[in-house]
């Protein structure tokens, strides 16, 4: 079977306003259940398998008897849909919540195991039992309202003692209140994963277990009826050589086999009711805990990941090589996609382009561009997902591709090439991953070989190779949502083991889509031990050094409090692994149904601050390039060109510009200080205030961090344009491209000399563009190319997809047409040389990644400051104290104080800062042998504190310590 691409859009953006959201699936409003149908697979192979299928000839019979179809002579005084909703929710035990008005009524649980519950004129009929439940007086109690504080004014029933609950989990449910006269009055559906959680929570082994002599398979499925495995020899096609219904214990179901299965495929057939359809459905599924797959994506595979034959030479001795890295403050971040870095590398093998073991290709530009920037002090390439995800097609052969050479004849401002890049986007080799399908098992498409376990053994090739060179690794985790759900879904798997429970649904029962597609429920016990237990697997046998994670907000703080001790808890003795080196961080937006915590603490970036787990600092890009990713796209801010060149876009009067102008450098002090709560500044009215009380214009805090690796600062990412793209569209069509370079540069060293986490999108060091796309998640290798030759940024390449910009066509039209706006090779080293620069600069000295707030509040200073600011002008100390004298502790044995000057004037300026003056500073040496020859003009009077600095230019300037 084949993974049918489907719903493939994702952009991990920090707003809901900017996702396309999917609506919530179509439930069938049927009347009558339909007969259960026998598992197609079940019998097509039945007469040849022999014995092993008499469990399921025995499950035929059990459940064509019990499930025979109802005539469907209904008049329904409620609405028809009513059973399809799951408008209360079974919490314990003992106990369901309900927001109905009962006065009066009498309520009863319903409950049909083969789905054939019938709203009547009379009541309700097809149940197999029926139990009246009792109002609690008492309310829900605490520990309920605290995992489900959306439904804290929700009425409690009892659930009677006698039930015999854990089978009747089993079944289609319902509850219902009748008036004093008999009447029904209302009637819904139940959400099962509170009960669940009470009742089968479980802690012991899941997935495939080997052992010396056996394997046992274990799936989590307290619903189901039924659950059979089906083994083959091969990958895709032919019939199963074995056929084993599992036994049931708890609600987890097993089964033993000889290790002669290891190396075979295998699928489970879950019986199992299913809300969406209001039926029991017979669902083919991969293991949820699988840990190797087939190429099509469909059978899990029995690997054993700890078998030596899947580990490259030394890999044991891994953690042992892996680069040093003494604090979180010494990380910077590069985030890179697995496919972008060697595709359309001509330096790798073509085997390996695209692909996992053009990471070991030692001496290909791209590795050499990695190494380059390790030299400079890069610490983690972070790639973005490589689970396997849906929307790329395993197998290369399956692919189709445009014509590159007709493509190269088109005009840059043509909307041809973005025609051709949609007409086989969702059947080429592209896709950033954010369709989540299975979460453990490394993508199949960046393999040479997607069949067995050739992914894994790559996989850890490519770690190991980073390492080796002296990067650590990061990998995206897309915990949030899913790809697929339902029952008939090829990508769905865990809404078909459980359905209803892995993902979050909302009052009327139906699939939130907040995320842009089938949110899950980290709050629900079992996906947090799923999420725990991939994030270990993932640590452990792949020696991941941290975990970036995708609309972090969406989860429980709690689950991500789990996560983070879990992973520092792991040691080089018992793990292999050590644990306090990995570090985690996420987005920590704070919208959607858990918005203002409606399901929980989640891990937006206030709830988060304190835990020690980083998260994005949208506030100091948004001010860095004004505006905000979901604004108008010609909104300036800080470095291009707000108030001091305007661009024609009517941003107000000047006043209005000059006040936007000075908030957006505060909001920048307080990124450059790592967003910290309570630094510290002077406000550009002259008022002291702390990082908190400073707001940005919805009047949210601009500062949420405790510490500095809890803010991670960036100005670009995967999502949206570009840096030199938007550099592109914000700044005035006029100014030279050697001026769009400067912006480019000046916005990339804000980002490095910041304290706190500094992140960098893969290629902003060489001017990388996406011809203007926002959102090039699905663009194709043509819209995404990276060049590590140097000799193109990817300018011009033809207009962006149709569907996410042709709004904005018109502004980028003249733009892309126009030749000057193209950067030449030149321009392109030299962006590269200044990034090399910067980091270096960050290097050099400890005062750039300080370790605590209070060392940040002691040592890190504001200047031309207050109403008497010098517009376009940041001015940032940072001292240290002297060995053997009282005061502040001595952390740097070369320099003793550091000036860093951003100027994103267009013009040169002049600053006199008095409480500067008789410091012994000079430029940075690194400036001093810049190949840009502009900064080297940066100067600095001692007498009189005045430092004169070139336009669109950042300086630093140093004080060495005296022998």
């Amino acid at each position: 079977m084949s993974v049918l691409p489907h719903l493939l859009f994702f952009s991990s953006s920090p707003s809901a306003a900017s996702r396309r959201i999917f609506p919530a699936a179509v439930l069938s409003n049927r009347s009558f259940s339909r007969t259960l149908e026998l598992s197609p697979l079940l019998l097509a192979t039945a007469a040849a398998a022999g014995p092993c299928f008499s469990c399921s000839r025995s499950l035929r019979r059990r459940t064509i008897s019990s499930c025979s179809v109802m005539a469907p002579n209904l008049q329904v005084p409620i609405a028809e849909d009513v059973l399809s909703q799951a408008r209360a929710y079974w919490v314990s035990r003992s106990l369901i919540a309900w927001n109905t008005n009962v006065d009066d009524y009498s309520v009863y649980l319903y409950a049909s195991k083969g789905a054939k519950l019938m709203v009547m004129e009379t009541g309700i009929e097809g149940h197999d039992v029926k139990f009246q439940l009792e109002l609690d007086e008492c309310g829900l109690p605490e520990n309920v309202t605290e995992k489900f504080p959306h439904i804290m004014n929700y009425k409690a029933f009892k659930v009677p003692c006698a039930m015999d609950v854990k089978n009747i989990l089993k079944c289609q449910l319902a509850i219902v209140a009748f008036s004093d006269d008999g009447q029904l009055n209302n009637a819904t559906g139940l959400q099962l994963p509170g009960v669940l959680d009470d009742m089968f929570a479980y802690n012991g082994p899941l997935g495939a277990v080997f052992s010396k002599d056996a394997i046992r398979l274990y799936l989590w499925a307290p619903t189901a009826h039924v659950v059979n495995v089906f083994l083959y020899k091969d990958p895709s096609g032919g019939k199963p050589f074995k056929c084993l219904q599992l036994e049931e214990r708890n609600g987890v179901w097993s089964a033993l086999g000889p290790k002669s299965w290891e190396g075979c495929y295998y699928v489970y057939e879950v019986l199992v009711y299913h809300p969406s359809t209001s039926q029991v459905e017979t669902c083919i599924v991969n293991d949820p805990y699988a840990r190797g797959i087939s190429s099509d994506g469909m059978r899990t595979l029995l690997v054993d990941i700890d078998c030596e034959n899947l580990k490259p030479t030394d890999w044991d001795k891994l953690v042992y090589e892996k680069p040093d890295l003494k604090s979180f403050s010494d990380i910077s971040l590069y985030e890179l996609h697995i496919r972008d870095f060697s595709a359309s590398d001509g330096s790798v093998h073509p085997d390996f382009q695209g692909g996992y073991l053009a990471f070991t290709c030692e001496d290909s530009a791209g590795i050499v561009h990695l190494k380059r920037l390790r030299n400079a002090g890069l610490t983690h390439v972070h790639l973005l997902p490589s689970f396997h995800f849906a929307g790329v097609d395993d197998n290369k052969e399956n692919w189709k591709s445009i014509d590159y050479v007709e493509m190269e004849k088109l005009p840059p401002d043509s909307d041809k090439q973005q025609s051709a890049v949609e007409s086989i986007k969702d059947k080429d080799g592209y896709n950033w991953g954010y369709n989540p399908v299975l979460w453990g098992v490394p993508k199949g498409s960046y393999a040479t070989n997607p069949n067995g376990p050739c992914r894994i053994l790559e996989f850890r090739k490519m770690i190991q190779a980073l390492n080796r060179i002296g990067l650590r690794v990061v990998l995206d985790v897309v915990y949030n949502h899913l790809h697929g759900s339902g029952p008939n879904d090829e990508t769905s798997v865990l809404d078909k083991v459980v359905p209803g429970y892995y993902l979050r649904r909302n009052s009327d029962g139906f699939i939130e889509h907040s995320t842009c597609m089938n949110n899950t429920a980290s709050e629900h016990f079992m996906v947090e031990r799923l999420i725990l237990d991939d994030l270990l697997c993932w640590a452990v046998a792949y020696k991941v050094d941290g975990f970036r994670f995708d609309l972090m907000g969406h989860i429980m703080k709690s689950t991500m409090m789990k996560a983070k001790y879990a992973l520092q808890s792991l040691s080089v003795d018992a793990n292999g692994v050590d644990g306090t080196k990995i570090y985690i961080y996420g987005e920590g937006w704070d919208f959607g149904e858990v918005a203002n915590n409606m399901r929980g603490i989640n891990s937006s970036q206030f709830n988060i601050s304190g835990t020690g787990i980083g998260c994005f600092n949208d506030r100091i890009r948004d001010a860095v390039l004004g505006g905000s990713p979901f604004g108008h796209p010609l909104q300036q801010g800080f470095v291009t060109g707000l108030s001091l060149q305007p661009n024609g876009h009517d941003h107000g009067d000047k006043p209005i510009t000059e006040r936007m102008l000075s908030s957006s450098a505060e909001h920048i002090q307080v990124g450059l200080a790592a967003n910290l709560r309570d630094f510290v500044l002077t406000s550009h009215s002259g008022e002291p205030m702390k990082g908190c009380e400073i707001v940005t214009h919805s009047g949210v805090p601009v500062a949420y961090a405790l510490s500095p690796t809890e803010t991670v600062n960036y100005v670009s990412a995967h999502d949206n344009e570009t840096l030199f793209d938007i550099v592109s569209l914000k700044t005035p069509m006029e100014i030279s491209i050697d001026d769009r370079c400067r912006i480019n540069h000046l916005a990339t060293s804000i980002i490095a000399l910041s304290q706190g986490i500094p992140f960098f999108h893969a290629g902003d060091e060489m001017l990388r563009s996406k011809s203007l796309d926002r959102d090039s998640f699905n663009s194709g290798d043509w819209f995404n190319r990276l060049d590590f030759s140097y000799e193109s940024n990817n300018w011009g390449v033809g207009l962006p997809p149709r569907e996410k910009n042709e709004k904005n066509w018109p502004l980028m039209k003249p733009r892309l047409a126009n030749p000057s706006f193209k950067p030449q090779k030149h321009h392109i080293h030299a962006a590269v040389a200044n990034f090399e620069d910067m980091l270096k600069i960050r290097y050099s000295s400890p005062l750039f990644r300080l370790r605590t707030a209070n060392a940040t509040q002691e040592r890190v200073r504001f200047h031309n400051v207050g109403p008497s600011w010098v517009p376009g002008s940041i001015v940032m100390s940072i001292e240290d104290g002297h060995e053997g004298r009282p005061g502040m502790a001595q952390l740097d044995p070369i320099y003793s104080f550091i000036v860093v000057v951003f100027n994103s004037s267009p013009t040169e300026v002049s600053l006199s800062i008095p409480a500067l003056t008789t410091r012994r500073l000079q430029l940075h040496p690194i400036q001093m042998k810049s190949r840009d020859d502009l900064v080297k003009k940066a100067s600095y009077e001692r007498a009189s504190g005045c430092f004169t600095i070139p336009q669109r230019t950042t300086s630093v300037f140093v004080e060495g310590r005296r022998n």
